[in-house]
């Protein structure tokens, strides 16, 4: 009998899950980076149990907020600004996205670092303004990347591994000006790699291993707890040893003490034996 995780996936399947990625992603359950990783193998998984593993922290059937749409919530929102004059601008690390950001660098340099980010939105728009500086955004390799705007005696360009066409990965477009600088959009390929976190270091543990890392976890710990064991016995032995060879010494001590006190007695006598014999 089949096993229902060996079941082959549809298209359609994966596709719903993509979708309950996404909604994810807008309620801050997922970064840009989780979105980009899992919604690739979301087209490439071949079996259930290969989506399930996708899913499987996220609530059961998520869906779209029935709420208003996203985009008049949105239209109120001001636009969120970095600017960089004569410095440096950068966010990196855990941080929000729920409105248009825009970067402005005048000799200077701005960097927004979005692997990391908790994207509200469906796509991440920003403006990024450059004079005579640098505008740098590093996005996970696998996002679309829609770049348009003017370069006068400067450069804009996308370096990133994108997604194959025809996959509803997550869209980062970009309005570049560069006078005299650059606007670059860059990918995890060309970027400091991220540190891999315990949430993401297991799931690619699964990935690997399925459920073979639960049996290695227990024999980790089986292993651990004889170890010290070992360590808890040699060290009473080492302590056991320690004080036979301080009690040995002392009596070793005590012993050349009395062997010294009895013969400068002895010598004592003598000498007095003999002064009596001359007098």
């Amino acid at each position: 009998m089949t096993d229902p995780g060996d079941v082959r996936a549809s298209d359609a399947e994966r596709e719903a899950v993509v979708e309950q990625l996404r909604v994810a992603s807008v309620e801050g359950r997922l970064t840009l980076a989780e979105l980009t990783d899992r919604t690739e193998a979301a087209y490439t998984a071949t079996t259930h149990a290969e989506l399930a593993l996708l899913t499987q922290d996220l609530p059961a059937g998520a869906a779209a907020p029935a709420s208003a749409p996203a985009p008049a919530a949105r239209e109120g929102k001001k636009r969120r600004w970095f600017v960089g004059v004569m410095g440096d601008s950068k966010r990196r690390g855990k941080w929000r996205i729920d409105q248009e950001l825009g970067a402005v660098a005048v000799m200077g340099d701005v960097v927004l670092d979005l692997r990391e980010a908790e994207v509200r939105t469906d796509m991440v728009d920003i403006t990024a303004v450059s004079v005579m500086g640098d505008v740098k955004i590093i996005v996970p390799d696998g996002v679309n990347v829609d770049l348009d705007g003017m370069a006068i005696m400067g450069d804009k360009k996308v370096d990133v591994l994108e997604a194959a066409p025809g996959m509803n990965v997550p869209v980062v477009r970009v309005r570049a000006y560069a006078v005299m600088g650059d606007v670059k959009i860059i990918g995890d390929s060309q970027a400091q790699p991220l540190q891999r976190g315990f949430a993401a270091w297991r799931e690619h543990w699964r990935r690997m291993h399925g459920d073979d890392w639960r049996a290695l976890g227990r024999r980790l710990r089986v292993d651990g707890r004889e170890l010290g064991r070992q360590i808890r016995d040699e060290h009473r032995d080492v302590d056991r040893h320690l004080r036979d060879v301080h009690r040995d010494v002392n009596r070793h001590l005590r012993d050349m003490h009395r062997d010294v006190g009895r013969q400068l007695r002895g010598e004592r006598r003598d000498d007095r034996d003999d002064l009596r014999r001359d007098y």
